[in-house]
């Protein structure tokens, strides 16, 4: 086993439905290698046009540039079509996306469940 960190890294995409909402959950490294292994699990997601999308960063250990280009891509690509919400919280995820700004763009919440209060919240 190789635990220098240099050997294939851990990634994982899982997709959870909550109804017609649906929560993409990342864990690993989410850079330029893995962004488009999350980018196909989206665009199958969004072809079954869910309310909502979430996406749950929480146990990404670093966010690199090409993430955070995907989060905004998928945010535009939603358009008025569903919500977005991003859970990320900590120096990993949360801070690199407000540094950037997008935290001005789409919802990035705590937890999965304050994101999906917060989308049930907007519906009304």
């Amino acid at each position: 086993m190789d635990e220098s960190g240099l050997g294939p890294q851990h990634f994982d995409v899982a997709v959870d439905w909550r109804d017609d909402i649906v929560v993409v959950t990342v864990s690993g490294e989410l850079d330029l290698v893995t962004a488009p292994q999350l980018s196909e699990s989206i665009s199958l997601v969004l072809g079954k046009s869910p309310a909502a999308l979430v996406i749950d960063l929480t146990d990404v250990g670093f966010l690199a540039s090409a993430g955070m280009s995907l989060l905004a891509s998928t945010h535009q690509q939603l358009g008025e079509k569903a919500s977005f919400a991003v859970v990320a919280d900590g120096p990993a995820t949360g801070r690199p996306l407000a540094l950037v700004g997008l935290d001005q763009l789409f919802g990035i919440y705590a937890t999965v469940d304050e994101a999906l209060t917060a989308l049930d919240a907007g519906k009304s």
